[in-house]
């Protein structure tokens, strides 16, 4: 009785890989190998698994037992153990533009008067003034309407709470803790990732089931 057992290759897909337009994606893109030996894990990273066409779209989606039969062609002889998500999202796009700096500008300029816009009109939908002033008239006992010596540290205050709040001064991060904004663009990313692999993957079950039919 042969109680040997098959060779295992341990497979973990990535989330998502970019590609140039008709561009081919290997194994070694879309996955982290191993393999019984390092020849074979080079043979297998280097195996075609699609080939872009200009009228495939800007978005494809591999799915696992796509990769196990292209496996098992290559090497019939490996047990392939998969970890990870099911699907790999691939994303087409051009070489990525150098960024215009009067756009740029332009950006940066309408975010920072948009932010300055809106935390005036918060401050005028609570009374910000009067509630400074009777602050004022409580601690000192006199009335002012101009009370910039409690004003102006609270403004400065505002500026490096949101500094503290997002954990950046520019390019410097004072800490390794991700701030709020890199959670919700992560959390909205991933989102956008799980709703285009659903469609993608639906779009892909309607075309086999219309060649199902027209075979039948």
């Amino acid at each position: 009785m042969d109680t040997t057992q098959p060779s295992a290759l341990y497979l973990r897909l990535k989330k998502k890989v970019n590609i140039r337009p008709e561009r081919s994606v290997t194994l070694g893109q879309v996955s982290r190998l191993l393999a019984p030996n390092e020849e074979l894990e080079q043979q297998l990273n280097e195996l075609v698994l699609y080939r872009h066409h200009k009228g495939d779209g800007n978005r494809v989606v591999i799915d696992l037992l796509q990769i196990v039969r292209v496996i098992r062609e290559a090497a019939p002889e490996l047990s392939v153990e998969a970890y990870g998500d099911p699907q790999v999202l691939i994303m087409i796009s051009p070489k990525p533009q150098k960024p215009r700096i009067v756009v740029l500008i332009f950006a940066w300029l309408l975010l920072f008067f948009g932010a300055g816009l809106a935390i005036m009109n918060f401050h005028t939908d609570v009374s910000m003034k009067e509630v400074h002033i009777r602050i004022v008239e409580l601690l000192t006992g006199e009335r002012s309407e101009h009370p910039l010596w409690f004003q102006v540290p609270y403004s400065l205050g505002i500026g490096l709470g949101m500094i503290l709040f997002f954990n950046h001064l520019f390019k410097k991060r004072f800490n390794e803790e991700p701030n709020p904004l890199e959670v919700e663009l992560y959390t909205y990313q991933e989102n956008v990732n799980a709703y285009v692999i659903a469609d993608e993957m639906r779009k892909k079950n309607n075309q086999h089931g219309e060649r199902g039919n027209d075979d039948g």
